[in-house]
């Protein structure tokens, strides 16, 4: 018995992605009867065979794999730089209570904007290049994590802060010891938040300007009215979504190994 429930536990961890799958793969094809059975209009949604059949020419004659990993990278260096700016911010407004309170309300209002529609003023300041799309991802995805760092930290119990005092630890301390780690899973919530940002307006600055990896291949395939092409491509942007949400998983294990 004691063989048999470790088995039973490895293959219960893979029922929920089996539902999954399935569930995906029924949904497609009720799409592919339904736009067959003329019920959907399939110059608006492509049947999901069409869009499968057209991933062979994304790589052949649209330089998909370059493109996606063009887009891919600027959302890598947004990601870092958000990480490292804003949780900065984040402690250091959660340190200065005057600070947080005189400007908590303008950060969270900041990330209610649009942020979208000023990419005529970036590409100003920085010119129709990379950086352009990068700042845009960056500033957009600032305040979810600077908001969730200063609510991790907040949040800390006060027991473990006090077991801090009283081991006479020095505030550096307590802050790698305890506040840190104690916060690290709001801050993740805050990260993945601002990679969601991110990569909306990365894709999107780089389908309004046309420079760029997969936003501008959208842009291009829309113009020319091949919609198949289009899913396709928007397919590889939950693909780079997908990476980057994996990637922050294993870091937050690795950071956080007792879970």
């Amino acid at each position: 018995m004691t063989m048999a429930a470790p088995a039973a536990s490895r293959k219960s961890d893979y029922t929920p992605q089996l539902v999954g799958s399935g569930s995906f793969i029924i949904f497609l094809l009720v799409i592919e009867v339904l736009i067959r059975a003329g019920v959907l209009n399939r110059f608006i949604i492509p049947a999901p065979s069409e869009i499968i059949m057209s991933f062979g020419r994304l790589f052949l004659e649209e330089h998909i794999v370059r493109r996606f990993f063009f887009t891919a990278g600027e959302c890598l260096v947004a990601g870092v730089m958000i990480a490292i700016c804003g949780i900065g911010i984040g402690v250091l407004m959660q340190r200065f209570t005057l600070l947080q309170r005189a400007c908590e309300t303008w950060v969270a209002a900041f990330a209610s904007a649009p942020l979208v529609l000023t990419y005529p003023l970036f590409m100003v300041i920085f010119g129709r290049n990379a950086w352009t799309i990068i700042m845009m991802g960056f500033f957009s995805a600032l305040p979810p994590v600077i908001l969730k760092t200063i609510e991790g930290i907040s949040g800390t119990r006060k027991v473990l802060v006090n077991v801090g005092r009283g081991f006479n630890l020095t505030p550096t301390q307590r802050f790698w010891k305890i506040l840190f780690p104690a916060a690290l899973p709001t801050i993740f919530v805050g990260v993945r938040l601002g990679l969601i940002f991110a990569l909306i307006n990365i894709v999107g600055t780089e389908f309004l300007i046309n420079f760029g990896g997969l936003g501008q291949l959208i842009n291009d395939l829309a113009e020319r009215y091949d919609l198949a092409g289009t899913y396709a491509a928007i397919c590889f942007v939950i693909l780079v979504s997908v990476f980057f949400f994996m990637s922050l998983e294993k870091a937050e294990r690795w950071l956080r190994p007792v879970d």
